[in-house]
């Protein structure tokens, strides 16, 4: 009625800087309570996409500047998926820890790690590609540069600089 136009933007698992929530803050806050075991909820095979920020906020913003209708609804998220064992991986590396144990609980429901969460997401991002934008960081790369920047952002760095200490000598 008014000539509003919206574009709608479904998001994959957004990651990066400043983050307090979800698996790598998890993790992180984990290994630090643990250096030689990390707990990884589910089977580990679950595989999601994830998104650098940074990719998100250009992917809204091709969003709205090519509308062709009032309203248009966009995927936005990566090309590719990772498990949950490739994120405990690198999570552990980032913080300079190479022989950490993963262990996985099992899950429920079929490997979840827990009731309502989401086994395999992969989002459809075709409709906003054939408007020019692409992720410029895969779901690996994205989560390597989240969890480096976590890192330095959560772990103070003489805390950091222990954890390694006390890792190296304990493995």
């Amino acid at each position: 009625m008014f000539g509003f136009r919206s574009s709608i933007c479904r998001l994959a698992n957004i990651i990066g800087p400043r983050s307090t929530h979800g698996v790598i803050y998890d993790f992180i806050r984990k290994l630090e309570n643990n250096l030689g075991v990390l707990e990884v909820l589910g089977d580990g095979a679950q595989s999601k996409s994830y998104l650098y920020v940074d990719d998100c906020v250009e992917a809204i913003l091709a969003s709205a500047e090519n509308m062709r209708s009032h309203v248009e609804i966009y995927n936005v998220g990566s090309e590719d998926s990772v498990n949950v064992l490739t994120i405990a991986k690198i999570v552990a590396e980032e913080i300079g820890l190479h022989s950490v144990e993963i262990r996985c609980t099992g899950g429920v429901d079929g490997g979840r790690g827990w009731r309502g969460d989401v086994k395999e997401m992969l989002l459809d991002i075709s409709k906003l590609k054939m408007h020019g934008w692409k992720p410029k960081h895969g779901s690996v790369e994205s989560l390597r540069l989240a969890a480096r920047n976590m890192v330095k952002e959560t772990v103070k760095p003489e805390k950091l600089k222990n954890l390694v200490k006390v890792a190296s000598r304990r493995f």
